[in-house]
């Protein structure tokens, strides 16, 4: 569990997040919503330690980030897994070599081990025979899922996804938010997606934390998102949802006549 406790942070005199108090819930899918300069992003580089607010406190399972020393800092990093918005693969490194990025990197793991662990990654995310291709030689998605292996190659407690469905297309975006979603119930990862898209919020939605001018303005879940009595949250999921998706879900929900 990752707790924000009273977060504001400023740039140049400018206040980007006000008094913030939102809980990403163990085992779940947590997504952070908004409009484009809402603070959805500054409030997920808060969570992750990118960005230190000037007040309030970011809890990991309890542990304050600002009150760890540097020792236990760089330990805790090995807990978290990370999902950049354009996969961030390394060009020159295969499939397989950039899954064991991470573990050359900061595991104690012998080479055989972390050959063992790299596979296992790459076969749970669907890869099995992709092992010694280059980014260049395979699409979009499946650098995605290799982008998702290589950030739970350390076996995470903790995994952050920035836009996973960016440049994706519907049907391959689908694929990666049920591949998050199952690795997040499998392995009891506390996931963190900062998401503009409604597609994952209504597929996958299970703590949606929704910012608005730098407020957490609701929160709730993809059952309960179409009873919010927010006006700035209703303006943003009509005018973002597939029309046909928003027919079906407020049907089901007893808002809709036949």
């Amino acid at each position: 569990m990752i707790e924000a406790i009273n977060v504001s942070k400023w740039f140049d005199g400018v206040q980007v997040l006000h008094d913030i108090n939102a809980t990403m819930e163990t085992g779940k899918t947590n997504l952070i919503i908004g409009q484009s300069g809402s603070g959805k992003t500054v409030f997920m580089k808060c969570l992750v330690g990118l960005l230190r607010p000037e007040q309030g406190k970011i809890l990991y399972d309890g542990r304050a980030i600002r009150s760890m020393s540097q020792s236990e800092q760089r330990k805790m990093r090995t807990e978290i897994g990370m999902l950049f918005q354009g996969s961030a693969l390394f060009d020159n490194e295969t499939v397989l070599g950039n899954v064991m990025f991470p573990l050359k990197m900061f595991s104690n793991l012998t080479v055989a081990e972390q050959l063992d662990r790299a596979h296992f990654c790459i076969n749970r995310v669907g890869l099995k025979d992709a092992d010694s291709k280059y980014p260049a030689e395979i699409s979009g998605g499946m650098q995605k899922r290799v982008a998702i292996a290589r950030a739970i190659a350390l076996n995470p407690r903790y995994l952050f996804c920035d836009e996973p469905n960016s440049g994706l297309d519907p049907k391959t975006s689908i694929m990666i938010d049920e591949l998050l979603s199952d690795i997040t119930h499998e392995y009891n990862i506390t996931t963190v997606i900062n998401t503009h898209d409604m597609n994952s919020v209504l597929g996958i939605g299970e703590n949606i934390i929704f910012i608005n001018h730098g407020h957490c303005d609701w929160v709730g879940n993809d059952k309960t998102i179409f009873k919010s009595k927010s006006q700035s949250l209703n303006d943003f999921v009509f005018a973002s949802a597939l029309f046909k998706e928003v027919k079906r879900v407020v049907e089901l929900e007893g808002y809709a006549k036949e």
